[in-house]
């Protein structure tokens, strides 16, 4: 696989054999989750793709900012945007390893993204369908698509044993 500079100018895509479905885009942003948890963070990742490129990479990096909003959605966003010059990201698909929270799935509305795929429902801060329904909500001006349950069990595990280290 490329590099990160690769990534930013948007160059590898699912013929690199980076991956092509949901659950190898879903495995990518579990290699930035991994990647948070080795920096100390909560190993939450994200990765944004737009005509079947990956654009983004985020990875949960609030500690090491010391930005409450650094979360891994927010940091692909950003990045999303920087790459294809655009603060609206039509057509971007964005892949967690968690359901959205309320901030993050604010952000994505925002943004105009098309997709978002998560991996394991959030039970206590979930914003597309464990606590709130962010993203379909009829009241807002755009919707965003949602799929969640992707390698669901892989993702809680990273969790969960990330957790049960601290406990």
């Amino acid at each position: 696989m490329g590099d990160r500079s690769e990534v930013s100018r948007g160059l590898l895509s699912a013929g690199d054999g980076v991956a092509s479905s949901d659950a190898g885009w879903m495995r990518l942003a579990l290699e930035e989750a991994r990647g948070a948890e080795a920096a100390g963070e909560v190993p939450i990742g994200a990765v944004a793709v737009f005509d079947g490129k990956l654009i983004a990479r985020g990875a949960n990096r609030t500690i090491r900012d010391c930005d409450p909003t650094a979360h891994a959605e927010m940091i692909a966003l950003r990045e999303a945007a920087k790459t294809i010059r655009n603060y609206r990201l039509a057509g971007v698909s964005v892949y967690v390893t968690i359901e959205p929270c309320a901030m993050c799935a604010g952000a994505m509305i925002q943004a105009r993204i098309g997709r978002v795929v998560y991996g394991a429902d959030d039970p206590k801060g979930g914003a597309v369908r464990s606590c709130f329904n962010v993203l379909d909500n009829s009241l807002l001006n755009h919707r965003v698509e949602a799929a969640g349950g992707v390698l669901a069990e892989e993702c809680a595990a990273v969790l969960q044993a990330f957790f049960a280290a601290r406990r």
